[in-house]
């Protein structure tokens, strides 16, 4: 299924056979990631930056976004869309979650759950985020990575770097501390480590599922009989010369 909704856009999308890069093949391989957190965690700037390599520091109000690119990892073009979210709060010690957010995660192939090491509140919602997310993939082993962010303002931190990897730890997640502003490496082998779970996955899935996941081509409604005229007009021809 793939997500669309009337607020989302694409940005930086590589055209097929674009300047400074290989064409996209027709049946690239096709990974959605959902990234979701805290309000104000810099989700946005996150996505951004893996993209397109740039750091943009102010951004609207997050509408929930589609991003899509197609990227070469190890060798393999894949075809990724990333599905930025607002931002999530706690009303009453549970999550305030509205079905919006839902269809995106239930959307996803993984998720990237993100915090902000200069806002505790952030940080106490990722158990929160977690567990919802394991109830929307119920008996399904979805790839999440724990991302703090903002790592370059140390002088202002609430949440000291081993509290998060204590706790991603503990959720059996792959913990990454990155700084969006100042660190292109970091955000992108959170992401390239996804890619590739993802990707092993889709590889291994049954034979049955590969087969549905792949949409043939449509042939064209009239190819066949232009192939009995062609017969027909070369055998003509044929008897034509025979003749004479």
């Amino acid at each position: 299924m793939r997500l669309r909704q009337p607020s989302m856009c694409t940005i930086a999308e590589a055209a097929p056979g674009g300047e400074g890069g290989p064409a996209a093949p027709l049946r690239a391989r096709l990974v959605k990631i959902a990234v979701v957190g805290g309000g104000g965690v810099g989700k946005t700037a996150l996505v951004v930056r893996f993209l397109t390599r740039r750091f943009i520091g102010d951004y609207e109000r997050n509408a929930g976004n589609l991003y899509s690119r197609h990227i070469q990892i190890d060798g393999e073009m894949l075809a990724i869309q990333v599905q930025d979210t607002p931002g999530v709060q706690i009303h009453e010690h549970s999550l305030d979650c509205n079905e919006q957010l839902n269809r995106c995660i239930r959307w996803a192939d993984a998720l990237v759950i993100v915090f902000s090491i200069t806002d505790y509140k952030s940080y106490e919602l990722l158990s929160h985020l977690y567990h919802h997310v394991r109830q929307l993939h119920p008996g399904n082993a979805v790839p999440v990575v724990i991302i703090a962010n903002k790592a370059d303002l140390l002088h202002i931190k609430e949440v000291e770097p081993q509290h998060g990897l204590q706790l991603a730890n503990m959720l059996g997640c792959t913990f990454y501390e990155v700084s969006v502003s100042e660190n292109y490496n970091d955000v992108f082998n959170a992401f390239h480590l996804l890619c590739k779970e993802v990707s092993k996955q889709q590889a291994t899935s049954t034979p049955e599922r590969r087969r549905t996941s792949l949409i043939p081509r449509p042939k064209s409604p009239n190819m066949q009989d232009l192939k009995r005229r062609f017969k027909q007009a070369l055998s003509a021809k044929v008897r034509t010369v025979t003749s004479v």
